[in-house]
């Protein structure tokens, strides 16, 4: 099974999560959230069925096993392909950001993209600018 590009966010943070050394489940469930900023919280089933289809797919492998209180801890390491398809999706948002950021620094502060106005009002040619009607209300 190929991992698909560009790799989905999970799959990105917790190869991310091992590029710096093994971990084990809940680890990598803490460390994911600290790279997200709290916005992803994987869950321990969610998390395994990925570390499952990433050792499947030989991007991560078994690292070593350790019984803490009585409970089997598994550690997680990334492998050589898994360094290097998180190296080529890193460097692909990099391309991204930087497509994007010197878009932004090239269009002049004040200036209203084509077709609009920051205002929420559409400059049609031959047409008088009318606001933008959105529903409101209704049943929730």
């Amino acid at each position: 099974m190929a991992t698909p590009t560009p790799l989905r966010e999970p799959t990105f943070l917790i190869l991310t999560a091992l590029a710096r050394e093994s971990m084990h489940g809940y680890g990598i469930i803490s460390d994911v959230a600290a790279l997200s900023g709290g916005r992803l919280a994987l869950r321990p089933g969610t998390l395994y069925g990925a570390l499952d289809r990433l050792t499947d797919e030989g991007l991560v492998e078994r690292d070593h096993e350790e019984v803490v209180e009585g409970r089997l801890r598994r550690y997680y390491r990334l492998t050589e392909a898994g360094r290097s398809v998180l190296t080529a999706e890193t460097e692909r948002l990099r391309r991204n950001v930087e497509a994007a950021s010197q878009r932004l620094r090239a269009r002049p502060t004040g200036v209203p993209a084509v077709g609009g106005t920051s205002r929420g009002r559409l400059n049609l040619p031959g047409a008088a600018a009318r606001p933008i009607l959105r529903p409101t209300g209704g049943p929730a």
